[in-house]
């Protein structure tokens, strides 16, 4: 069916239903409505018994209520032409005189019958399951919202079927919230039958008798056989629509239609069957009631009955059959290879003591934390770190979890049951086990969970065992970035930005620069723990640079020089950046030094001064660090990323910036400077 067709021919439906409630319909007309209002409703019954769940017909509520309009306006209609010309239509006349015999009494009787059943049975009953659906759905939410969480964070799904699985709890709530209104209409649809038969009745007679003169007889024979064929018209697509709500907020999600399911549940087991046939063939017994009848059910039962045994009996052969099968070829199967040989980006493994730091039955918050720490990440560092794959490991010792990226352990800490960590300089009084603090290595010490307030009296910093993860993976994700970040990470970053600067993306990629080369650049930046979260200042410099040149340490620096105005402004604290400086006569030596390589620019020095040097940076680095501030070391910029290099295996935690970035600052203080000879005191404070 075309598009424009379906969008614009429910809004049009509605405007012309609106408009029957207020312009006269011709008999013919309205006879053909009639027909398409029944159809409609049996074609409604039918999609709701061979839907697989709910779901699948989340249309549902509103179709309710379009029907339901659809069909009192065409009461409206009916009654008009019954009371102005005795006559509606050749529909509603076989319903007054051949489905009821041309019996007032009877027709009566077959269209309250009709009202009862639709009514008191299946509306209250739907309505009653629509409620109760409704409360259980929503207040389920939570729940559901939880176990997708811990899925997506265990790396059992990825992000994309994390939000699918939620965008479907979401329209399961909303689709059971609508049946729960939708069946109100259906309620107040019943209630409107019967009100508006009795107003044909009696404006029938009083017309009859009062304006046509016809005698009283004759007009309650004319009107009331017209108003009951009236109402029997509109009973038999209501009632269809009521079972259709009652079928649609009792179903269940299952794997086959409503008749697959019925069937082959209540014929699954053979002895409900055999007992039900025995039973009917017992009635037989009773004087006076007919055999026959009872003889056939009875019979039919037992046949089947009979029958489910092969039937059974074969289905559990091919399925042994299939799992034999399975277990023969699943180990070598591509498939079952694939799983055993791939590794998880990500994993936190820990020790069966700290299950409880996963089992929210205990107030085990540890995945809700890790699910936060991968958006606090992606806001910091400007990438989507892959799920953490949290699991137990039998191997590791009582109270131990380890850190693994692409399957190899690269961190390990404890985090004791029971206990807090405090970190602090005067923990002797406390009783405990004596540790380091695994990110920044602070003397700490394992104290009692019921010890907490009284260390922080002392003033000690006290930390929960998921939070001592938490961090720890936090420092094991920002000093490991760059290998977290791939080629797809890269693509669907590109991607993102094209979405909203498609010319700078099409500038860069692949015209000047290789996606490789591009991750080859975001990763030197993140190896330096440089933010990548401006992408489209990055991906203009990378664009002009590669212009006149793709070296990569030019690439780099070209990428630093867009972001600038960032590079110093996590060191500096009131304004001030902490600064270790080399040097003049070192700097020389060291871009006299200076030689390219496959993999950069690298400086050459005798492993005397190298040693030297080195030894000199990690002495300033620390005392900076034991005298409470995070320094920096600043070079010339034709040897940064060179020094960089020379540094990283040393200090790794020791930023290295050039003079021109120091911007973000408003003074730079030195707190050392290193020569030939090692370490010097800091000189002097210099301005920035």
């Amino acid at each position: 069916m075309p598009k424009s067709l379906t969008k614009l021919g429910v809004p049009l439906g509605i405007v012309l239903i609106v408009v029957m409630l207020v312009v006269p319909l011709p008999a013919v007309l309205l006879d053909l409505l009639i027909a398409m209002n029944i159809t409609g409703a049996l074609l409604v019954l039918m999609v709701a018994m061979f839907i697989h769940k709910p779901l699948e017909f989340a249309a549902f509520p509103s179709v309710i209520l379009v029907m339901t309009l659809f069909r009192l306006a065409l009461n409206v209609s009916a009654t008009r032409l019954v009371l102005l010309d005795g006559y509606a239509g050749k529909v509603i006349d076989t319903f007054g005189h051949f489905v009821v015999g041309g019996s007032l009494i009877v027709g009566l009787i077959v269209f309250s019958i009709l009202l009862v059943i639709q009514f008191v049975v299946i509306t209250n009953g739907a309505g009653r399951v629509a409620e109760v659906g409704a409360r259980f759905t929503l207040d389920a939410m939570p729940g559901k919202q939880m176990a997708i969480d811990a899925d997506l964070n265990s790396g059992l799904i990825d992000e994309e079927e994390a939000r699918r699985r939620r965008a479907e709890v979401h329209a399961e709530a909303d689709f059971h919230g609508a049946m729960d209104g939708a069946s109100k209409f259906v309620k107040g649809d019943a209630i409107a039958a019967i009100v508006i038969t009795l107003v044909n009745l009696l404006g029938g007679f009083a017309i009859g008798v009062a304006q046509y003169g016809m005698p009283f007889g004759d007009a309650i024979n004319t009107y009331s056989l017209l108003s009951i064929g009236d109402g029997l018209v509109s009973q038999v697509p209501a009632l269809l629509l009521s079972v259709a709500t009652g079928l649609i907020v009792t179903r269940s999600v299952a794997d086959s239609d409503m008749g697959s399911d019925i069937v082959g549940q209540i014929f699954a087991r053979k002895m409900p069957l055999r007992v039900a046939g025995f039973g009917a063939l017992a009635l037989c017994i009773i004087p006076g009631l007919p055999k026959l009848p009872f003889l056939v059910a009875g019979g039919v039962m037992l046949v089947a009955a009979s029958r489910i045994d092969d039937e059974v009996a074969a289905a559990t052969a091919a399925d042994q059959a299939g799992t034999a099968g399975e277990l023969a070829v699943s180990p070598d199967s591509p498939e079952a290879l694939v799983a055993e040989i791939r590794v998880d980006p990500l994993g936190l493994e820990l020790s069966a003591d700290l299950i409880d730091l996963v089992d929210t039955r205990t107030g085990g918050d540890l995945l809700d934390r890790v699910k936060a720490l991968r958006r606090k990440v992606a806001g910091e560092l400007g990438i989507v770190i892959p799920p953490v794959r949290t699991r137990d490991n039998l191997e590791l010792p009582p109270n131990t979890y380890a850190i693994t990226l692409f399957g190899a352990e690269v961190a390990r800490g404890e985090a004791p049951r029971g206990t807090v960590l405090a970190i602090g300089d005067f923990l002797g009084s406390l009783p405990g086990t004596p540790t380091q603090e695994p990110v920044f290595g602070l003397e700490a010490k394992w104290i009692p969970a019921e010890l907490r307030h009284q260390a922080e009296i002392g003033g000690a910093t006290v930390v929960d065992r998921a939070s001592v993860v938490t961090t720890h993976l936090s420092e094991v994700v920002h000093q490991h970035a760059s290998r977290l970040l791939g080629r797809e990470d890269v693509r669907l970053l590109t991607d993102i930005v094209k979405r909203s600067h498609p010319v700078v993306i099409e500038e860069l990629t692949p015209v000047q620069l290789p996606l490789g080369e591009v991750q080859r650049v975001l990763r030197s930046l993140l190896e330096e723990r440089i933010p990548i979260r401006d992408l489209v200042s990055i991906f203009e410099a990378l664009s002009v640079r590669a212009a006149t040149s793709k070296d990569h340490d030019g690439l780099v620096e070209a990428a630093r020089a867009a972001l600038e105005p960032s590079l110093a402004s996590p060191y500096v604290v009131d304004g001030a950046l902490h600064a270790i400086s080399l040097e003049p006569l070192l700097e020389q030596q060291m871009l006299e030094g200076l030689r390219p390589t496959d993999q950069g620019a690298v400086i050459i020095l005798d492993p005397d001064l190298a040693q030297r040097v080195l030894l000199g940076l990690v002495q300033a680095a620390q005392a900076a660090e034991n005298g409470g501030v995070r320094p920096v070391l600043v070079c010339a910029p034709q040897i940064r990323s060179a020094v960089r290099r020379l540094v990283a295996p040393a200090v790794d935690r020791l930023p290295v910036l050039a003079y021109s970035e120091l911007g973000a600052a408003r003074e730079v203080r030195s707190v050392g400077v290193v020569g030939a000879g090692g370490v010097h005191p800091a000189l002097a404070a210099a301005g920035a």
